[in-house]
């Protein structure tokens, strides 16, 4: 038994040997044939090119991200440029229009102060007094260029020829207005349809209608809400046929024997800039000197 044991270890040793000089041999013919530098070649070239694709790829990502950032500033910033030019062209396109809205105001002024017969003087309203019921206009107008006391002064606004008030105060080169809508001042005015004569005074405030009194109560009847109100022209005034306003409202009371009419005035005085002050006494010379 023992040497049986013994002669088995020995064939297994051998065989052992045997496959280490097979495996040494290999290996010596591989070395001598440069498989194995080949082999190592290949296997150094796939782990070097795989670390460098994966650094590229990180580089790559990172000067991506960095190239991205940058873009979106830039677009940012080409956002907020784009924003403030159209800021500035829709405020260019407003300015534009209120030029042309000015532009077409002052010729419609012009022109109607050159078809009248009547020496006019066209003026700006600079200011406005509107503290108390005696209100006041300011006018950029004054005696240097014409202006005179007790002149009429009208309005061309929205295609109608219409009353604002009288000049009541000349200074060299401004002069002051009393409106229609201030209590103190009184038209003597005719209904257009009915030629019924009466007189028309103000509230006090340009948001409040205007009063017309001495109507009759018996031509209550034939007249109707809409209704023009003009100037009467007598007393020298105002020229005649002036509108005013229109009938907005008829009271009756028992106890007077007139009626109570408001009117609503034909110029809104609230966004009246330009008037047209009046000479009645000299003929306009700039109407034959147009022609």
């Amino acid at each position: 038994m023992h040497r049986k044991s013994k002669f088995s270890f020995k064939i297994k040793f051998s065989e052992v040997l045997l496959i280490i000089y097979v495996l040494l041999s290999a290996v010596f013919l591989a070395f001598k044939s440069g498989a194995f530098v080949i082999n190592f070649k290949q296997i150094g070239f796939s782990v070097v090119s795989s670390m460098d694709k994966g650094v590229h790829f990180v580089f790559d990502g990172i000067k991506n991200t960095f190239s991205a950032v940058g873009e979106l500033r830039k677009l940012r910033k080409d956002y907020n440029d784009l924003v403030i030019k159209l800021e500035n062209y829709e405020e260019m396109q407003r300015t534009n229009a209120d030029i042309r809205k000015e532009n077409a105001r002052l010729k419609e002024q012009l022109d109607f102060a050159v078809s009248m017969e009547e020496k006019n003087i066209p003026a700006q309203i600079i200011a406005r007094d509107l503290d108390n019921a005696f209100t006041y206009l300011t006018i950029d107008k004054g005696s240097v260029n014409g202006i005179k006391k007790n002149m009429p002064v009208i309005a061309f606004q929205n295609g109608n020829r219409g009353l604002v008030g009288k000049v009541v105060q000349v200074g060299t080169f401004t002069s002051q207005i009393m409106p229609i809508y201030n209590i103190n001042n009184i038209v003597s005015a005719r209904i257009q349809n009915s030629r019924d004569l009466g007189l028309v005074n103000g509230l006090g405030s340009q948001d409040q209608p205007l009063q017309m009194q001495y109507i009759r109560k018996s031509v209550a009847e034939s007249l109707n809400f809409g209704d023009i109100v003009v100037t009467s022209g007598e007393n020298d005034n105002y020229m005649r046929d002036i509108t005013i306003g229109t009938i907005s409202k008829i009271t009756t009371v028992d106890y007077n024997s007139s009626l109570n009419i408001e009117l609503i005035p034909i110029i809104d005085f609230a966004r009246l800039e330009n008037v047209i002050v009046v000479n009645q006494k000299e003929l306009n010379d700039r109407k034959s000197d147009s022609k």
